[in-house]
């Protein structure tokens, strides 16, 4: 993580030294900028209040459904390998009761919410060569981006003023109580885990949305437990067969699913993709309704997983960086109570295996 802004570099100093940057480098983007000097892209963030940006309340059961009344807008989430972004109406807004998850559930934005880790939101109405760029940006307790909500060309701007007033916070402050990332343990060695045992629970899933709880009951990390599940579960493929897959559902019009995100918010188009462009080490999809921007050198990991389920076998690819943390994954289009598409499981088979 980033460590805390130094006094000498926060509020004003901070965006002057920002815009001198960004004067000499035309469309350096917020994140970037902030790794160039050496701060958090919330502090970066917080360095506008005043000028672009307002500070609003983090009463996300409110706020999030408030969303809704800014129309047609594109949601943007990412790791550090991979952008989503999707357009459509932020519409059937869940928070559960305890405040600790959410779910936006409609046709276009399909949300999972990890609301513990959300920390602090900003309006931010900014002056671009294309015109006024405004957005909600939600941040964690580290300062980086979870989740950020813009206004397209089809939003109802009238909408945008009475939201940022409603929730607005009366003392527009620019600390952040920035905190390190918790320790995380290493993981277990392989002979320490009973494989056999983990592997027969496997086979007896019946939704896969259950599969996170089988990796806490065995104490291990999800490419650990793809390791040890066996052929029959889980099989390594190169990597490149990641965006070959994608560039095949495109050709032959099978709808798929696309899972990104980072510890506090998943993000999932499902549909069809069809303008796939390269640019250098990058993988795109340039559809109007969705675009995804993946560095493919950050996948140094790829997977075919099948799990069980209640509807039968669901397969997917899941790619993973270095450090062992998920970059994106690949379903067929499926909704709850409806077998696997055979088109999807034939192109998700059709890669060889890494073994034997």
């Amino acid at each position: 993580m980033t460590a805390p802004t130094s006094p000498l570099l926060a509020g004003p100093l901070l965006y002057q030294n920002w815009q001198q940057l960004r004067a000499g480098q035309a469309g350096l983007r917020a994140r970037d900028a902030a790794a160039r000097l050496g701060v958090s892209e919330a502090e970066l963030t917080a360095s506008r209040l005043g000028i672009d940006a307002v500070r609003l309340r983090p009463d996300w059961a409110a706020l999030l459904p408030a969303l809704g009344e800014l129309g047609y807008i594109m949601t943007l989430t990412r790791n550090e390998h991979c952008v989503h972004e999707r357009k459509g109406f932020y519409r059937d807004v869940t928070v559960m009761g305890n405040g600790q998850m959410g779910l936006v559930v409609s046709a276009d934005i399909d949300l999972r919410l990890f609301l513990s880790g959300w920390a602090s939101v900003f309006a931010v109405d900014e002056e671009t060569a294309r015109g006024p760029q405004r957005s909600i940006q939600v941040f964690d307790r580290q300062g980086m981006a979870i989740h950020k909500v813009y206004l397209t060309a089809k939003s109802d701007e009238a909408a945008w003023a009475p939201l940022v007033e409603h929730f607005r916070v009366e003392e527009q402050t620019a600390e952040l109580n920035l905190q390190p990332l918790p320790e995380t343990k290493a993981p277990r060695a392989d002979d320490e885990v009973d494989a056999a045992a983990m592997r027969t629970e496997w086979s007896q899933l019946q939704d896969t949305h259950h599969f996170f709880a089988l990796l806490k009951r065995h104490d291990v990390v999800r490419t650990q437990a793809l390791r040890l599940a066996g052929h029959e579960w889980a099989e390594p493929l190169a990597t490149v067969e990641l965006t070959k897959v994608i560039e095949e559902t495109g050709k032959r019009e099978v709808p798929v699913m696309v899972f990104v995100g980072n510890k506090h918010c998943i993000q999932i188009h499902s549909g069809t993709v069809s303008n796939l462009r390269w640019m250098d080490t990058w993988f795109n999809v340039l559809d109007p309704e969705f675009n995804l921007h993946l560095q493919t050198t950050g996948v140094t990991e790829l997977w075919r997983v099948r799990k069980p389920s209640s509807d039968g076998i669901i397969t997917s690819y899941e790619g993973f960086d270095a450090e062992g943390e998920l970059v994106i994954q690949l379903f067929g289009a499926r909704k709850p109570g409806i077998p696997e598409r055979d088109d999807w499981r034939a192109l998700a088979e059709s890669a060889k295996t890494l073994i034997g």
